[in-house]
């Protein structure tokens, strides 16, 4: 190197340090600046390593603080507080509900966690009449919103699989399961919100009023507001639910029925799919929770060594329709391409349904086997690349579904709306197909890194194959893969961006975005 080039060097090393240092320092007066902020609740700045996981167990970043918000207006200020300190401060702002996120999504590293389940809940209330709705924290739980709208008769129209989520978590990814066929997904059942934008502003929305906003932030992986509050469309809840499933061993003929139903008026109410492989004594455990059509075909089913699947299905009805709900599933029944033997049924009450997997983690916790690392994969995969898929996946990549549940079904595309965030494959049926491993050992086959090594297989397969896969919870590390997940739509994404959220203060872990370094152009 020559001498004269090692001035200007150590200027400049000199000048870096001290920008990293200035930045350190504001951000440790920020922190400081908090404790005066008039907030009806309070921030923790020691015990705050339970924000620094969530349900994935695969990322862990430890903020500065938590706040456990007494009040919209306590989310508002700190935001706002930030959003003065301009670019110069490096702190971030999570929403964090009830931290079932995978890859630390709902996580900030040295920044702040909001602690969406502190929002008080009293505020919960049900319209009923001609288009009844509920109005709730974006801090609540979907159990709780379950219950309460249920005194009422009336229940939310578009599930999860799991309920104990908040509305807010929910809405940012898009809430899916096997009634979003019918109903779409939970951000199509969405009237209203109440959200805090990056800039501290309190903002109600509908697709009448501040429309954009409204829209950007339904699927929008919290990159534009946190939701406060939001309105959900009711319908009148059933009392009951015939619960059934039955096994294929055909795939064409288990792809092809589910997207019969799907596009069949008369159908019924719930509708998922299952990839089962190479699984020991898979309907002796059904037999625990369904009776058997043939108990004694069942009993000698063997499905080791073999990919079957399975399709679960619902009817909703009241006991005094008990007649009318037996006719109209037998003449679904006859329509569809089963093993005949396989048909499991039982009945249980509507919430008992909706809450099933509830009871899963009831009797994983005391197994000590919920906390354990959730590598899970969730794509997206357009109706035409669907058999070209599985004929890969099932079988071959995949030697079995010991790690898991596998889902795959379909829905229908008219049901989401192309104003919001999420992203879906561009075809009129496409399937959600969810690899829902759970990875307990440190090595083998339950193993984080053999599990997402068959993720990374998946994903590979897909892009050589011209799959047209999106993912669902998407988890992307470049900027290139980001813009390649959006496409057409990412100058929308980044054009919301730049109003809602200028200095990239929400959701830093989603990794969008890097605070002070917005592009600001597509």
């Amino acid at each position: 190197m020559k001498p004269s080039v090692l001035p200007y060097l150590k200027l400049f090393l000199l000048l870096a340090f001290a920008g990293v240092a200035t930045t350190h320092v504001h951000d440790q007066d920020v922190l400081a600046s908090l404790r005066e902020l008039p907030l009806d609740g309070h921030f923790s700045f020691h015990d705050v390593s339970t924000a620094a996981r969530d349900f994935g167990n695969l990322s862990t970043f430890m903020p500065a603080a938590v706040l456990h918000p007494g009040s919209v207006d306590d989310i508002a200020t700190t935001v706002r507080h930030i959003f003065l300190r301009g670019e110069h401060s490096m702190l971030t702002v999570a929403a964090r509900g009830h931290g079932h996120s995978l890859r630390g999504q709902c996580q900030a590293a040295g920044g702040i966690v909001i602690k969406m389940e502190s929002l008080p809940t009293a505020k919960m209330k049900v319209h009923s009449g001609a288009s009844p709705y509920v109005d709730a924290s974006g801090g609540e739980l979907w159990i709780n919103v379950l219950h309460e709208t249920f005194k009422y008769g009336l229940a939310p129209k578009s599930w999860t699989d799991y309920l104990h989520l908040t509305i807010g978590g929910t809405l940012s990814n898009a809430g899916v399961s096997g009634q979003t066929f019918r109903h779409g997904p939970q951000i199509s059942n969405v009237k209203e919100l109440e959200i805090v934008t990056g800039r501290g502003d309190i903002v109600t929305c509908s697709s009448e009023q501040n429309s954009d906003l409204f829209h950007a932030a339904l699927g929008g992986l919290g990159q534009f507001g946190i939701i406060t509050r939001a309105r959900i469309a009711l319908e009148p809840a059933p009392k009951m639910v015939r619960w059934i499933r039955v096994l294929y061993s055909d795939f064409t003929s288990f792809t092809e029925d589910q997207e019969m139903l799907i596009s069949t008026e008369t159908s019924f109410d719930y509708i998922e799919g299952f990839v089962i492989i190479n699984r020991t004594g898979i309907l002796n455990n059904w037999r625990s929770s369904f009776n058997p059509q043939d108990p004694e075909w069942s009993s000698q089913f063997e499905s080791d060594g073999r990919v079957l699947f399975c399709l679960e299905m619902t009817k909703n009805y009241n006991p005094e329709e008990a007649d009318n709900m037996e006719q109209e599933v037998n003449n679904l029944l006859y329509l569809l391409r089963y093993i005949p033997p396989s048909l499991f049924h039982t009945d249980v009450t509507y919430i008992e349904f909706l809450d099933r997997v509830h009871s899963s983690e009831v009797k994983l916790r005391e197994k000590g086997m919920w906390e354990v690392p959730h590598p899970w994969l969730n794509i997206m995969i357009p109706k035409s690349s669907i058999h070209t898929f599985g004929k890969e996946v099932f079988g071959k990549i995949l030697k079995d579904s010991n790690n898991g549940p596998i889902l795959l079904y379909p829905v229908n595309k008219f049901r989401w709306d192309n104003r919001t965030s999420v992203v879906i494959p561009d075809e009129e049926i496409f399937y959600l197909v969810g690899f829902l491993s759970s990875a307990p050992s440190s090595s083998g086959p339950h193993s984080i890194e053999h599990t997402l090594n068959l993720n990374n297989q998946i994903i590979e397969f897909s892009d050589k194959a011209g799959i047209g896969v999106k993912q669902y919870l998407p988890n992307y590390n470049t900027e290139q893969d980001w813009k390649a997940h959006f496409e057409a739509r990412w100058a929308t994404f980044l054009r919301r961006k730049n109003a809602y959220d200028p200095l990239a203060i929400l959701a830093p872990g989603q990794g969008i975005f890097q605070k002070a370094s917005l592009p600001l152009s597509s």
